[in-house]
């Protein structure tokens, strides 16, 4: 398997595999760090504690990363997504199959990458996507993970499933594409929020009303458009929704921490250090709701915070004390 996509989530599914037994190459499109990677063999930026097994091999030329491998599998940021895609394309052979662990709307014309795939590579590929509460430091130490693999072909996602199982990693494969993808693409919004309220001291009560309300609007968002409404009760729903918010690895939850404590935007992202998707997943999610007639107070107010200068603390109050915009959200929800 050639995995594309040399981050910390990308580094972390391609040791995964090579560990679980699978010949994988490894590619990412700065071939400066990846002539680091070959050297050091280990990604000493983002998973330094996870050095590269013998039969994972970093190939800086993606036509000979796509040429090694039998499948493919892409990790690269949602807004990059459709330019690998179109470079994947020519490359592709007959009865090769394509996975994604990439996770939110495209910005500009509001579709899942599920969407974006059908239309670059066509509906004759078969394609699945990989979502659920994983870390990418966490999957990189071997500590034990479950995930979901999602694929219209039943055949594939059972396949998928079982080929990244193994002694600490349990794979659960499913049908739902849309719910899992609606899933990943809201999560890391809510978790911007979770931020937001933690670091203002709203208490746990608001994180997990936060959670609670919205896993709800997640759902109405998933439902109106295809999804499986049990679907958002498992890993790839609610899981992922409880990590990103509640764990300060999560880079989402980082940034609402971030904001929460005066910083803007640009200085939340600079802080970072990495591509926090929710950012732009918070405009995305809004302008989709919005062509559905989905109600999504929670993340209409959190896209507020990040692009209209909203005030996490808002000025409104009363005998509970100051709550704010995002407070507010969560407590006018029915």
């Amino acid at each position: 398997m050639a995995v594309l996509g040399a981050g910390s989530w990308g580094t972390a599914l391609a040791v995964h595999l090579a560990r679980t037994g699978h010949q994988t190459v490894l590619w990412g499109r700065n071939a400066a760090q990846m002539a680091d990677l070959a050297a050091a063999r280990c990604n000493t930026r983002y998973l330094p504690l996870t050095p590269f097994p013998a039969s994972l091999r970093v190939e800086p030329d993606l036509a000979r990363a796509v040429a090694a491998a039998q499948e493919l599998l892409i990790a690269v940021p949602s807004h990059g997504f459709r330019e690998c895609l179109e470079h994947v394309a020519p490359l592709l052979r007959n009865g090769m199959r394509v996975a994604w662990a990439t996770k939110g709307f495209e910005l500009d014309s509001g579709k899942l990458p599920h969407q974006v795939a059908n239309e670059v590579l066509g509906n004759a590929v078969p394609k699945a996507v990989l979502s659920g509460p994983t870390f990418a430091r966490e999957v990189g130490l071997g500590l034990p993970t479950a995930m979901t693999v999602a694929s219209r072909d039943q055949a594939y996602a059972l396949a998928l499933a079982r080929a990244l199982s193994g002694q600490h990693f349990r794979a659960y494969a499913s049908t739902d594409v849309i719910g899992v993808e609606v899933g990943g693409a809201t999560k890391n919004v809510l978790a911007i929020g979770a931020g937001i309220s933690d670091g203002l001291g709203f208490g746990a009560n608001t994180r997990v009303a936060l959670i609670t309300r919205g896993l709800a609007e997640m759902m109405r968002l998933g439902v109106a458009l295809g999804a499986d409404k049990d679907t958002f009760m498992g890993l790839a729903g609610l899981g992922d929704l409880v990590l990103t918010c509640t764990d300060d690895q999560s880079r989402n939850r980082r940034f609402g921490l971030a904001l929460a404590a005066g910083k803007s935007t640009a200085e939340a992202q600079r802080e970072i250090g990495q591509v926090v998707e929710g950012v732009l997943a918070a405009r995305a999610v809004r302008n989709v709701a919005s062509n559905h007639q989905v109600e999504m107070p929670i993340a209409e107010q959190i896209c507020r915070v990040i692009y209209e200068g909203l005030a996490p603390r808002g000025s409104r109050g009363g005998a509970d004390g100051p709550r704010g915009e995002v407070g507010d959200a969560v407590t006018s929800l029915g």
